[in-house]
């Protein structure tokens, strides 16, 4: 008797639907959108409400966005990766935006590309791809929202994004507000009606 054809197992599926890294690549846009409005401005003052300055907060942003590839890659179960991406800090700001692109981009396809059993470490819990995806846009839009705030452009988290992100990083939010407003809050940005600003908060990546 010929013996039997065995069939190789099937990948995982991805852990994402296309809409996780299209609002990861939408987020991106959004953002590099905005902070291109300010690239002539003075990036040497301080971003909003933070002790580091506009071009310091962009060089933290790009960092955190590749260090979330990292993880991903990595896989570790206790730690940080240590692979730092800063940004030249002699480079012209158009320049270091041509870099956050570059992070950004890193992680929406170390995201597309990651199975859905996957866990990575953060010290705010282990998550998946969707939960990274989440990390990175919640950066993107605080940060965002930093830097032109200081630098005097005006500019709105999405609330499609917001809602997203919230869901997913932040169960517990405050339900009957604006979702930009209500990420906001939950980032230590802003009050809401009848809740005073935060001054001790963080998100929860665990996979639920």
């Amino acid at each position: 008797m010929p013996p039997t054809a065995t069939t190789a197992p099937a990948p995982a599926p991805p852990a994402t639907t296309p809409r996780w890294t299209d609002l990861l690549a939408t987020a991106t846009d959004d953002c590099l959108a905005a902070l291109q409005k300010g690239a002539d401005h003075d990036w040497s003052r301080l971003a909003h409400d933070l002790d580091w300055t506009c071009r310091q907060t962009l060089d933290h942003l790009a960092l955190g966005l590749t260090g979330y590839a990292g993880l991903l890659i990595a896989r570790p179960v206790d730690r940080y990766v240590t692979l730092f991406a800063s940004l030249d800090p002699q480079a012209p700001i158009p320049a270091c935006l041509d870099g956050l692109r570059i992070a950004a981009s890193l992680l929406t396809s170390t995201v597309r590309d990651t199975a859905a059993d996957v866990r990575a470490w953060h010290p705010w819990g282990h998550s998946d791809a969707t939960g990274f995806a989440a990390m990175g846009i919640t950066e993107l839009a605080v940060h965002t929202y930093d830097i032109t705030r200081a630098l005097g452009i005006p500019w709105a988290l999405p609330d499609d994004t917001s809602t997203a992100v919230l869901a997913r990083l932040f169960p517990d939010a405050p339900s009957g507000h604006r979702p930009s407003d209500t990420l906001l809050w939950c980032t230590g940005r802003a009050p809401l009606p009848g809740l005073p600003r935060s001054t001790d908060w963080q998100w929860d990546g665990t996979v639920r």
